[in-house]
């Protein structure tokens, strides 16, 4: 490498190496969460859970694929003989209203739908992992590293989870859900799960200290709805995980870098909760 092309070499890294800097100190800047951000999720969310109260009624098609359309990627449209080889499957989704994107000013929604198959499991076993709400930290750390049951009222649950989130920076969330469960036939149940308090904790190093005001924060997660749903068919079941999150919006000028960084937070997120659901409804069957 000769000179010339050294300092060229040089010069393009330490402008990576600053433009960088410069990105993590503008994700890092305080957000706050507006009333209209927040208006504009609950609509986005209002008109995707009208969507999904069809699917769930009998007859309906209740998994994503028995309704993806005929553009889907290859993947889906193949979507159970994939699942059935091993794969998990995720989808990037978007509700549209009146034919257009629903405007989130200062926000970003995040909406992905996931699925896996258990082979050889049945309903029974499934639940028995998924509704053990008291044991969440051990099945899902190290992004849930405290979860328990605050009350429960026939299929109607209210639950706790401390969530960990190291990525542009750490971060840990003292967060509550209201979960109602529901049957639409024998083989198929479904799980809706509201996030309805997500706080930041001040200082990552002492999770069980102080929280920032809700709506305030780094604005990493505002909030966390995930609707699950569980048919029993192939000899196994498939698990379906629709997750709509809100976050604050990237900073202006700095989307073409952070976007596809912040976007996939959440992609793997979904894979690594649906991969793990499947670990340990097997590891439980067998009696690890």
């Amino acid at each position: 490498m000769d000179s010339r092309t050294k300092l060229t070499f040089s010069i393009k890294v330490t402008s990576t190496v600053t433009m960088l800097l410069v990105v993590l100190g503008a994700a890092a800047y305080a957000a706050e969460l507006k009333r209209k951000t927040t208006d504009a999720f609950n609509r986005y969310v209002a008109v995707t859970e009208q969507r999904m109260a069809g699917e769930l009624k009998p007859g309906g098609k209740f998994l994503y694929p028995d309704h993806a359309a005929a553009n889907a990627s290859e993947e889906i449209r193949n979507a159970y003989n994939r699942l059935r080889s091993g794969e998990i499957l995720v989808e990037r989704q978007e509700t549209v209203i009146n034919g257009k994107p629903v405007e989130v000013s200062d926000g970003m929604v995040h909406h992905w739908v996931g699925l896996i198959f258990i082979p050889g499991a049945n309903l029974a076993d499934t639940l028995a992992v998924v509704r053990d709400y008291n044991h969440r930290a051990e099945l899902y750390r190290p992004e849930v590293i405290a979860s328990h049951t605050i009350s429960q009222r026939g299929d109607d649950y209210q639950i706790f989870m401390r969530l960990y989130e190291k990525r542009f920076t750490t971060v840990v969330f003292n967060t509550e859900y209201a979960i109602h469960w529901g049957q639409v036939d024998p083989q198929k149940l479904y799980a809706n799960s509201v996030s309805i308090r997500v706080a930041e904790v001040q200082d990552p190093n002492r999770p069980d200290g102080p929280e920032v005001p809700v709506g305030h924060g780094n604005g990493y997660l505002w909030r966390l709805n995930t609707y699950w749903r569980f048919e029993e068919k192939d000899g196994g079941v498939y698990v379906q995980c629709e997750a709509v999150s809100l976050t604050r919006d990237i900073p202006f000028g700095l989307g073409w870098l952070i976007k596809p960084l912040v976007t996939k937070i959440p992609r793997q997120s979904l894979e690594r909760a649906l991969g793990r659901t499947r670990e340990a409804v097997l590891e439980k069957m067998h009696g690890k």
